[in-house]
C-alpha cells in the first residue's frame, strides 16, 4: 500500500465493481469511503476502516464532506451503459457530466492527491483499425460514450504536481460480484446459458473487448500503489481478450456444458443494430507499468456457474435487481 494515499474514497463503491473492489482495497490496508446513492443496494458489511456514505455525486456540500481526509478518489459513479442512460437523458447527464468538474474541483480543494476516472473503452464507437491504442480518436456512437470521453478532458486539465490525474478506459467487465449485474455480454449469456440452456446472440461479428473483473480491481489497485509521476496525466486501456460475440457465445457454451454436465446449450442467431465493435490494444498499461490480465472469459464463466450452484445468484432470469435499467425504471427514471 503507498502509505501517501491510505484514504481512499470511491464514488459508486457499492456497485458491480465497488463491491469487490472496496473489501480487496481494506484487505490491503486501506481506509475506504464508498460514497454511493445504493440506488442499487448495498452489499457491503460494515467493518473497520469502511465508512459507507449514502449521498448523491450531485450534491455538492455531502460531496465536500466526504472528501475531508481523503488522499485518493477512485470515480466509478455514473449512470453505467447506453441503455440505462437513455431512460432519462437529463438525469445522466446531470450525473454523468454536469457534476463531473465540481467533483474534481473538490477533491482538488480537500487535498486529495490522486484522482483516479473509470472511463470506457466504448468511446472508441466504430473501428476497423486492427488494434485501437489510446491514441485513436474518440467516436463515440451514443451520449453515455461522449461524455465519458468529454470527462477525460475535464480531468486532463486539472491535473498537476500535487493532484495526479489517471484515466482508465475499461473493456465490458466481466465475472460474479456480490452486487451482481446480468446486463453484460459475457455475463447474462452465461446466466441464460445456465438457466434457460439458450444463448441467443445478437449479431454476433462485432468485437466485443472483456476484462474479468479481478481484473480491473487490480488495474485499480495498482494506479493506487504506483508513483504518481509515472501515471501523471495517463490515459490507460484496460482490456484482455478481444472476440467477437460469436466466439463469446461458443466460450460460455462450452464451459457451461462442462459445469452442468449432460445438458446441451443452444446458440440462436438474431440480427441487430448495435454496430459497436472495436479491438482494444492494452498494450500501453504493460509496457509503461507491468500490468498484465491474469484471469479469462472461461474464467468469469465458471466463477459466475459456482455461484449460481451455490445459491448465490437466486431468480437470477427473473429479480429485476440484476439489471440496471430495471432497477432505474422501478425507480421511476424512465
Amino acid at each position: 500500500m503507498n502509505p501517501d494515499l491510505k484514504n481512499v474514497l470511491v464514488t459508486g463503491g457499492a456497485g458491480y465493481v465497488g463491491t469487490v473492489l472496496a473489501p480487496q482495497l481494506l484487505a490491503a490496508g486501506h481506509s475506504v469511503t464508498v460514497f454511493d446513492t445504493m440506488w442499487f443496494g448495498c452489499e457491503l458489511q460494515s467493518q473497520p476502516r469502511l465508512k459507507l456514505v449514502q449521498g448523491d455525486i450531485r450534491d455538492a456540500e455531502k460531496v465536500e464532506e466526504a472528501l475531508w481526509g481523503v488522499d485518493a478518489v477512485i470515480h466509478l459513479a455514473c449512470i453505467s451503459n447506453d441503455p440505462s442512460f437513455e431512460l432519462d437523458e437529463t438525469l445522466s447527464t446531470s450525473i454523468n457530466f454536469d457534476c463531473f468538474e465540481p467533483l474534481v474541483l473538490a477533491a482538488k480543494r480537500q487535498g486529495v492527491r490522486r484522482f483516479i476516472y473509470a472511463s470506457s473503452s466504448s468511446v472508441y464507437g466504430v473501428s476497423d483499425a486492427p488494434d485501437v491504442r489510446e491514441e485513436h480518436p474518440l467516436l463515440p456512437l451514443t451520449l453515455y460514450s461522449k461524455y465519458k470521453g468529454m470527462c477525460e478532458e475535464v480531468l486532463k486539465r486539472h491535473q498537476a504536481q500535487d493532484f495526479v490525474c489517471v484515466t482508465v478506459r475499461p473493456a465490458t467487465v466481466c465475472g460474479y460480484s456480490p452486487r451482481m449485474r446480468f446486463d453484460l455480454t459475457v455475463n447474462i449469456l452465461t446466466n441464460h446459458a445456465v438457466n434457460a440452456r439458450k444463448i441467443t446472440v445478437f449479431g454476433g461479428s462485432q468485437k466485443r473487448p472483456n476484462i474479468h473483473i479481478q481484473d480491473i480491481c487490480d488495474v485499480y489497485k495498482l494506479l493506487l500503489d504506483i508513483e504518481g509521476a509515472k501515471i501523471a496525466g495517463r490515459t490507460y486501456n484496460a482490456g484482455y481478450q478481444n472476440y467477437t460475440v460469436d466466439e463469446i457465445a461458443q466460450m460460455v457454451k462450452h464451459v457451461v456444458e462442462a459445469e452442468f454436465a449432460g445438458k446441451p446449450v443452444e446458440i440462436a442467431k438474431v440480427s441487430t443494430n448495435d454496430l459497436r465493435s472495436y479491438h482494444v490494444n492494452s498494450d500501453k498499461i504493460a509496457n509503461e507499468l507491468g500490468f498484465v490480465p491474469r484471469h479469462s472469459i472461461e474464467d468469469a464463466v465458471r466463477d459466475l456457474c459456482a455461484a449460481m450452484k451455490e445459491g448465490k445468484l437466486p431468480e437470477s432470469m427473473t429479480d429485476e435487481r440484476y439489471s440496471n435499467v430495471k432497477v432505474l425504471k422501478s425507480r421511476g427514471v424512465s
